[in-house]
């Protein structure tokens, strides 16, 4: 009788050590993913930015802007990920970092509407903003590389994230889903200015992305994530 007992408490123990240490090559994985999207943030929003600015597009400065609030959110989920890959973190402490995050993200998301709202009344009624197509086309190109590795990235991130029972990962795979889906509307924005000379067609444009924004910055506060739907 003794002898079956501890056998099952070495099974027992032996599945615990094989959980914690999927666990810990999960949270390895989720590390590798957000620096990927450090760096590709870093690159996209100084690219996006830079270019929209001399290109006179406020599509390109709303995704530039879109990608520095993404690179926060990569960063908050780096140190909540450090910390638990550190062994210091507690379910509680995790708990709260996420739903801090997640507010600040979202409340910046809403201050991202307003700056929309405010640049394509003013690029439309104020200053006509004309755009620069031949920058753009640097744009396009911006655009076409985000819609091909966004969404393969948050495939892997939904994936980790449903292994780890994340929900800060979840959402920061749900902001890569909609950079891929805000890099269609700046393509498709920037070609048909650069094609068909329309220079109210930017700003026009730029106004498709506050639906994508609102929902994501409502889930953010709410806590809520409808990652079924995402997958």
């Amino acid at each position: 009788m003794a002898g079956k007992t501890l056998l099952r408490h070495e099974a027992n123990l032996q599945k615990e050590m094989s959980l914690a240490a999927s666990r810990a090559d999960a949270v390895r994985l989720a590390l590798l993913l957000t620096y990927i999207t450090l760096g590709w943030m870093t690159i996209e929003g100084a690219a996006s930015l830079l270019l929209g600015w001399a290109s006179k597009s406020l599509l390109l400065e709303a995704f530039g802007i879109d990608s520095v609030i993404e690179l926060f959110s990569a960063a908050v989920l780096l140190w909540r990920l450090r910390v638990e890959a550190g062994g210091a973190a507690t379910p509680e402490h995790v708990d709260v970092v996420e739903r801090r995050a997640a507010r600040l993200i979202g409340y910046s998301l809403y201050a991202l509407v307003i700056y929309v709202v405010f640049n394509s009344g003013y690029g439309l009624f104020i200053a006509k903003r004309i755009t620069d197509t031949h920058e753009s086309i640097w744009g396009i190109l911006i655009g076409a590389v985000a819609k091909v590795g966004m969404p393969i990235l948050a495939g892997y991130k939904l994936k980790v994230a449903a292994r780890l029972n994340s929900r800060a990962l979840r959402a920061d795979a749900i902001e890569s889903i909609t950079c891929g889906y805000l890099s269609v509307v700046l393509m498709i924005g920037l070609a048909a200015t650069w094609l068909l000379g329309w220079w109210w067609l930017d700003s026009i444009a730029a106004l498709a992305l506050i639906p994508f924004l609102i929902k994501e910055a409502r889930a953010a506060i709410s806590g809520e994530c409808d990652c079924g739907k995402a997958q």
